[in-house]
């Protein structure tokens, strides 16, 4: 398939045929330019994180703190793996005995396992907050880079445009607790790779850059994967309805190089994904296909997010019931409409971000539409989509406006380098039109100088009020001293597991899952926080729930205890063999009173071994 042209390295997506500048040698980079640029960015990495760091060994996301729980976990699951030399494609340390599947669930395995020594060093409390910051920061740098290297010269323009891809509203939303989706400094690389396929005489070296990072990629996150692959997919199609001769001119190109490519991701990543489809507790879709009914709220493409600084909570009463993936803002959409307005006539970019836009914008709308948190009932295009269709059945409609966001980011890079008076590529010019089959972007004229001001005062009027606020966070209290100190060690003999109440899942028991992350997973829990198969093989949120942890459930819910009969205390005594329990331990607890009561009825009396109430169960088991 074709691609874009690679005497531009990249560029030539830019523009129209022109007569092209004489051939020059490529003007120096300003080195310093590009350290005040990832400066910035990260400066702006630690302050999007700066409520975790005024005491971030006791705070947790107050969005979604069971995630942010979750991912600490995930860090101490690298250290553990690194540090035991486990297979980390699979945990028992959690849902004990039948574990994990990693590869099913959102592992971050391409980032905690190289990050395993700063774990163990520094623990995965400040791993967490040190790393998303540093994620939003490389997003942002690796964007700045594809920008000013491959579309354009200003590096202005290039540093607006990568501080919104890496700090875009739906971007910050997902640092709330989702470090995966901050996680995107590998995409910006392989946009590039795939632009770069047609290169004649070089398909061998491309192809195995795209695959190695295509695979790394999947260590980190498969769905912005798949987001980014489904986006080059339309900007080939796109490239090759306005360019087809040039387009078949390298069609034989991007073929070899993306067949190469291809072949080596899926060698390098052949058993991890095997693993993930036919591995112990994989599973087929989810229940129900819940995500499929989350669709973008056309309201909030013009809303601003509740993590900017033109943003409340308020919003989220109405229309927050989809994840906050675009929420732009009515002056960013209006400049966006503009700017494309100007651009597209003569960009062969902007055309080729028109379609992204308007394919992707449709995309994420869902099955039904909704506009400013009204469910109409005009059906939208996920209406149909089968709920089972593979690769797609466990993706959300809304975070396909992703890749939306992405092309307004690239949109103002394109715009403030036209401003800037400067279109031409940021490389040197091929030597003829007829070479290049690209033009210059447009720029400003001699004669609209007066133009520049206003749109630079524009873009910037529009992107402020998206200033991201520093995430919000609350308090959690630490584990109880008889865990961090390890008075639970003669208790738990190799084999057997630690029971905490209430047993953790993805409603109940976010402090008793940060017993295991923060003390470095060393010893097994039932149940937690993650993605199985039920009984019919299809992916359901935590463990199958077992009568005792039911129980234990109903009774945090209803604040006290219902009455018990022999067969409740005959369920509890089975769960725990099948649990492999050796002790119960119940911590401090809003619920603590009334779970004591339950605990006592099923267990008998407890000890009071430092400040937790122990059920050492190892004679019922």
């Amino acid at each position: 398939m074709p691609v874009v042209d690679p005497s531009l390295n990249s560029a030539s997506v830019a523009v129209e045929p022109v007569v092209a500048d004489p051939p020059r040698r490529p003007r120096r980079r300003p080195a310093r330019a590009d350290v005040l640029a990832i400066g910035a960015y990260a400066l702006l990495g630690v302050f999007v994180c700066l409520n975790y760091w005024v005491d971030v060994q006791h705070r947790v996301s107050s969005h979604l703190p069971t995630d942010h729980s979750w991912f600490e976990w995930l860090f101490a699951h690298g250290a553990y793996s690194v540090r035991h030399l486990e297979n980390p494609l699979f945990t028992a340390r959690q849902n004990a005995p039948d574990g994990v599947n990693m590869m099913a669930n959102t592992s971050l395995l391409g980032v905690t396992l190289p990050l395993a020594p700063l774990t163990l060093l520094l623990g995965p409390q400040v791993m967490y907050a040190l790393y998303l910051g540093g994620a939003l920061a490389a997003t942002a740098g690796t964007s700045y880079w594809m920008l000013s290297r491959h579309l354009v010269r200003s590096r202005g323009a290039a540093f607006v445009g990568g501080a919104f891809l890496g700090f875009a509203p739906g971007i910050v939303h997902h640092a709330n607790g989702q470090p995966n989706f901050v996680s995107n400094f590998l995409l910006p690389l392989i946009v590039v790779r795939v632009l770069r396929l047609g290169e004649p005489g070089r398909w061998w070296r491309n192809g195995i850059a795209l695959g190695v990072l295509v695979a790394y990629q999947i260590f980190i996150n498969e769905e912005m994967l798949l987001l980014t692959a489904l986006a080059c997919l339309v900007v080939v199609a796109a490239y090759v309805a306005q360019r087809p001769r040039a387009a078949w001119a390298r069609a034989g190109a991007f073929l070899a190089a993306g067949g190469v490519g291809a072949g080596l991701a899926l060698l390098l990543a052949a058993y991890p994904i095997w693993f993930q489809f036919n591995g112990p507790q994989s599973y087929r879709g989810l229940q129900g296909g819940v995500f499929h009914s989350w669709g973008e709220d056309l309201a909030a493409f013009v809303t601003f997010a509740r993590d900017t600084v033109a943003g409340d909570e308020a919003v989220e009463r109405t229309i927050g019931l989809t994840e906050q993936n675009t929420w732009f803002g009515w002056p960013l959409v209006l400049v966006a409409l503009v700017a494309l307005a100007l651009l597209v006539r003569r960009s062969l970019a902007a055309r080729i971000l028109a379609v992204l836009v308007v394919v992707f914008s449709v995309a994420a709308i869902g099955p039904k539409v909704r506009f400013d948190g009204v469910e109409t009932a005009i059906d939208g295009p996920w209406a149909y989509v089968p709920d089972d269709l593979p690769l797609v059945e466990m993706m959300m409609p809304t975070r396909l406006s992703l890749v939306v966001a992405a092309a307004v980011g690239v949109l103002l890079a394109l715009a403030w380098n036209a401003l800037a008076g400067d279109g031409r590529p940021p490389v040197p010019a091929p030597r003829t039109a007829a070479e290049s089959g690209a033009a210059q972007s447009p720029a400003v004229g001699p004669r609209r100088r007066w133009l520049r001001p206003i749109g630079y005062a524009a873009i910037t009027l529009a992107v402020l009020p998206l200033f991201p606020r520093p995430l919000p966070a609350q308090h959690v209290d630490p584990p109880p001293h008889f865990i961090t100190a390890g008075g639970w060690r003669p208790y738990v003999p190799a084999g057997r597991t630690l029971v905490p109440v209430p047993v953790p899942s993805n409603v109940h028991g976010l402090p008793t899952l940060r017993w295991s992350a923060l003390t470095g997973q060393q010893f097994p829990i039932p149940g937690g926080y993650f993605i199985g198969p039920n009984e019919q093989g299809e992916g359901v949120f935590g463990a199958p729930n077992r009568p005792t942890s039911t129980l234990i459930y109903a009774t945090m819910d209803a604040g006290r205890v219902p009455p018990l009969t022999a067969e409740n205390r005959r369920q509890a005594v089975e769960d725990l063999r099948f649990w492999k329990a050796s002790v119960v331990v119940l911590g401090a607890n809003p619920r603590e009173p009334v779970l004591r009561e339950l605990m006592t009825a099923l267990l008998g009396p407890p000890q009071r071994v430092d400040d937790v109430w122990l059920w050492d169960v190892r004679g019922l088991v």
